[in-house]
């Protein structure tokens, strides 16, 4: 191996001064896991630089994260306690909000610290309010309605027995739940 194909894996002054840039550029405009922001370096730099190599385009991503995690701009436990309250408070099931946490690359103890605190009687009224289902209905339902929300509560990653519980309640249960919880969700 020469001199030159041992320096094709380092990156260039100028490939990490466009790292640090582009991180606080991304993080500046929206929160991002350390895998959303490393995949997005990654793939931004081999499209800029024509003569990146593999390994270039990795140490560039990781000197990005690095920096950002230095700089307290890049907190993936920060990320998952707060993606997991909005989806709470969203009307999103603690199989949903965990899916995804898992899809922005939380690891598993980080995704199960944050969901403790979820509540899916609450995320479950949130998604009936939201729908118009169950308490919150505007008509009368048949048996075809009412499996069809049933339906629409599983595909949302709610159970058999709360999403019965819930399309059960009448409109001033659900709204006694949500304002009794409502201060340990925000």
């Amino acid at each position: 191996m020469t001199d030159d194909e041992t320096q094709s894996d380092i990156p260039t002054a100028r490939m990490l001064s466009w790292s640090k840039n582009s991180a606080v550029y991304r993080l500046g405009r929206q929160m991002m896991t350390e895998k959303q922001l490393f995949d997005a370096i990654r793939k931004k730099a081999t499209q800029k630089f024509d003569d990146i190599s593999a390994a270039q385009a990795q140490a560039v991503a990781e000197f990005a994260v690095k920096f950002a995690r230095d700089l307290g701009a890049l907190n993936d436990v920060a990320y998952a306690e707060i993606s997991t309250r909005a989806g709470v408070r969203g009307g999103k099931s603690h199989r949903i909000i965990a899916q995804r946490l898992s899809l922005k690359g939380i690891d598993r103890e980080t995704a199960a610290s944050a969901l403790q605190a979820t509540d899916d009687l609450f995320a479950a009224i949130v998604f009936a309010r939201k729908r118009a289902f169950g308490p919150y209905r505007r008509v009368e339902a048949d048996d075809k309605r009412r499996a069809k929300e049933m339906a629409a509560f599983a595909r949302n990653g709610f159970g058999f027995e709360l999403g019965r519980n819930v399309l059960q309640m009448s409109a001033d249960e659900a709204d006694a739940i949500l304002e009794s919880r409502r201060d340990s969700i925000f």
